[in-house]
């Protein structure tokens, strides 16, 4: 059987395919690049759209809507690119990612906006899901933290300059440039795709080979009715996490019938997908106790990173007395440390494993996570700043070998699918950590405060002077609870990867 390795067209020298590999590499990091600047860009502008269009009790949609529509089209995605391969699906995703700016910066109204930046999403998803999936297939094992910490650059680059960007388009130029600049960037990364991306015939899935099906209509059939299943159960779960606790209590008559109708379309998918010849979520994703360990431990990622990201902001601004930008530099340091440690986790797990270092990575963020609380009060910026250029080191460690190690795992037809199932379960973890630790911080504000206010009604009025240092305190005490609640998803984890994960991963041989 031929190599299922993605080639570059043009040239027969060694030298002449690096270069080529080169352009695709560099495709890959603009792609990227798109989806990691795109919820950073936006926040900061966030005030001119209100104000140019209205909608300021819905602008939260914003994101939210991204967010849903990138993380139910994960599986899909994954599932067509080990159907139909990674460029056709890359090469559409991006299309309708830079349609969805284009949209997005001729918005009439906040309704508009918010519909086209699904549009958005699910563009993004291809783009996530892909460019993770075609970095595995452009290097053999040996070499793949080279490209990983380089999209982990590309994140941490991102995380920094897109507050900085998105604030300087709206300020001096008009917050329709935050999707504009898309333009460019996109248009360039479809070209390099086009142009040097090349891949061989492939193999056929596993499933239709054992059926003896040789047929291509076999190999190209696409479980449509699976996908829609997916995402109407996708969809309705995490809008009853995004808006629960926000714009309806969580026990009130909207939550429960949305949670209701959730669990009823999941119990759709698991049937549908149990009879369908090819799958979306095909049941081996989750039968395989590697794939599913690495699911499980990295849902908990998403998890605890809600903690730093949303709320230490808050906590640097109302309790430490930072302002924006020295506040927002407490949260940076761990985008710095986290793709170093990332690029230097492979001399570890050659040494002991995918596993065992993934262990360390997340023990050390344990640990970490829970010495947070026990910082003095109110303290100093350079404490928590400490914490979390350990925090981005401990997570590297943890994340890069898992990724690569659960896709050395399985062959080009069902990398697209694992690498889907993973990027979905960490969406959907910080999805759940958001509206979980949100609940956490308002009942622990609500506890101090004699049951009035919650975390942003609270930190507005701080901002405003009016209230009293037995608020910070609060505070405080509230970002201490998330952290702990991050610290105990971290040890989750911990357990996860020890007791189900194997501790050698099964690689195929290349």
């Amino acid at each position: 059987m031929g190599s299922t390795q993605p080639a570059v067209r043009g040239g027969t020298g060694e030298r002449h395919g690096t270069r080529r590999r080169g352009a695709v590499v560099a495709a890959l990091m603009l792609s990227m690049a798109l989806a990691a600047l795109d919820s950073t860009i936006v926040s900061t502008a966030v005030p001119q759209i209100v104000g140019d269009l209205g909608g300021f009790s819905v602008f939260s949609w914003l994101f939210s809507g991204y967010l849903l529509a990138v993380t139910v089209s994960l599986p899909v995605y994954g599932k067509l690119s080990d159907t139909f391969g990674r460029k056709p699906v890359l090469v559409v995703g991006s299309a309708v990612f830079l349609l969805g700016s284009l949209l997005c910066a001729a918005a009439w109204n906040m309704a508009a906006l918010i519909a086209f930046r699904v549009v958005q999403g699910l563009g993004g998803g291809a783009l996530q899901g892909t460019v993770q999936t075609l970095a595995a297939d452009l290097y053999p094992l040996q070499e793949r933290p080279k490209i990983q910490s380089k999209l982990s650059t590309v994140w941490a680059v991102s995380a920094v300059a897109g507050p900085g960007l998105g604030g300087l388009l709206a300020a001096y130029a008009d917050w329709r440039w935050i999707f504009l600049v898309n333009l460019p960037i996109g248009a360039a990364a479809l070209w390099l795709v086009v142009r040097h991306l090349h891949e061989p015939a492939r193999e056929l899935p596993r499933s239709a080979e054992e059926a003896g099906g040789a047929d291509k209509r076999v190999r190209a059939r696409v479980d449509w009715t699976g996908a829609l299943a997916v995402f109407a159960a996708g969809g309705v779960l995490l809008t009853a996490l995004v808006q629960g606790g926000v714009a309806w209590p969580w026990l009130s008559a909207p939550s429960l019938a949305l949670f209701a109708a959730g669990l009823a379309l999941t119990g759709a998918v698991v049937w549908v997908e149990r009879r369908a010849a090819q799958p979306i979520i095909p049941g081996w994703v989750w039968r395989r106790r590697t794939i599913a360990a690495v699911n499980l431990a990295l849902g908990a990622l998403g998890l605890l990173m809600v903690a730093p990201s949303v709320f230490l902001p808050t906590y640097a601004q109302s309790v430490l007395g930072l302002a924006p930008v020295a506040a927002g530099f407490v949260l940076s340091v761990w985008t710095l440390s986290w793709p170093v440690s990332a690029a230097l986790s492979q001399h570890v797990y050659r040494r002991i494993g995918f596993r065992d270092t993934a262990l360390l990575g997340i023990g050390l963020a344990t640990l970490i996570l829970f010495a947070f609380p026990f910082l003095p009060y109110p303290g100093s910026w350079w404490q928590p700043t400490l914490l979390m250029l350990l925090l981005g080191g401990a997570l590297g460690l943890f994340q890069l070998p898992l990724i690569v190690g659960v896709q050395s795992t399985v062959g080009w037809s069902e990398r697209g699918t694992t690498t889907a199932s993973v990027l979905f379960c960490r969406q959907t973890g910080q999805t759940l950590g958001a509206s979980l630790f949100g609940a956490v911080a308002n009942g622990v504000l609500a506890a101090r405060l004699g049951g009035a206010g919650d975390l942003d009604s609270v930190t507005r009025a701080l901002d405003a002077g009016t209230t009293p240092g037995a608020t910070r305190r609060a505070i405080a005490d509230a970002v201490h609870a998330v952290y702990l609640g991050a610290a105990c998803a971290a040890a989750l984890a911990f357990l996860v990867l020890l007791f189900l994960a194997p501790r050698r991963f099964p690689v195929r041989t290349e």
